[in-house]
């Protein structure tokens, strides 16, 4: 991670480590960036810089704590970390933050890879201080749906791989239907014949369930700098 500057925090007893891209020039917004479920890979390292490149300050958090040893591994940290919807939503706050401390005063969104694509739409969900945020081959169900009638701040981007084999056809349609009961502003942009991780060009490890597609890396990178380009634009 020698690109990026390294940010310490916390989440109660918990130490976190941060990674953070800074822009060379002015900055738009501030984008908490939610890593796999194998926490920080060179393609989630590689997004943060490319938001920054952008013009955006970009930090990405740090699910454990811990270090991720291999895939089963992280199956069981994230295990761990998701059983309590409560637990796992401090989590999240913790590194949002951290965004707080590292951006003062910025408009602020978060962005999100499998297990990160869930984080943002959990944050979503509690109706986050967040302008936007964007899910990347994310996971859909949660343990605590959004409150019937909102309200969900936040405007929401999924992009999804429509061969997803982690996220059934029926949870498309329930996350349909809870965003709209909640009232929320949500775009689903779904890629046929795509599969999971499809924003991942490295080999998965050992066990890990991804399907690198160019096109809709391209095409959802794209939808998600418009959608902030607008958003951003207003602010």
């Amino acid at each position: 991670m020698s690109a990026l500057e390294r940010i310490e925090y916390a989440d109660a007893g918990t130490a976190l480590t941060g990674w953070l891209a800074r822009p060379a020039g002015p900055v738009r917004a501030a984008v908490l960036v939610f890593p796999t479920i194998m926490n920080i890979t060179p393609a989630v390292e590689a997004k943060a810089q490319a938001l920054a490149e952008q013009g955006y300050l970009a930090l990405v958090a740090d699910f454990y704590g811990a270090p991720v040893a291999d895939f089963p591994g992280a199956i069981k940290l994230a295990g761990a970390l998701r059983g309590d919807v409560e637990l796992y939503r401090a989590r999240l706050r913790a590194g949002l933050a951290a965004l707080e401390v590292t951006s003062p005063g910025l408009p602020r969104a978060a962005i999100g890879f499998c297990m990160g694509g869930q984080a943002i739409l959990e944050l979503a969900r509690e109706n986050s201080d967040l302008a936007v945020v964007a899910s990347f081959h994310g996971i859909l169900d949660t343990g605590r749906k959004a409150p019937l009638g909102g309200p969900i701040g936040p405007r929401i981007l999924v992009c999804h791989g429509d061969a997803d084999a982690l996220v059934s056809r029926a949870q498309v349609v329930a996350f349909w239907e809870e965003m709209d009961a909640a009232g929320a502003n949500w775009h689903f942009h779904s890629y046929s014949g795509v599969g999971h991780g499809f924003t991942n060009p490295n080999p998965p490890p050992a066990g890990g369930p991804t399907s690198y597609d160019a096109s809709a890396d391209r095409q959802s990178w794209a939808a998600m700098l418009s959608l902030f380009d607008e958003v951003f634009a207003q602010t």
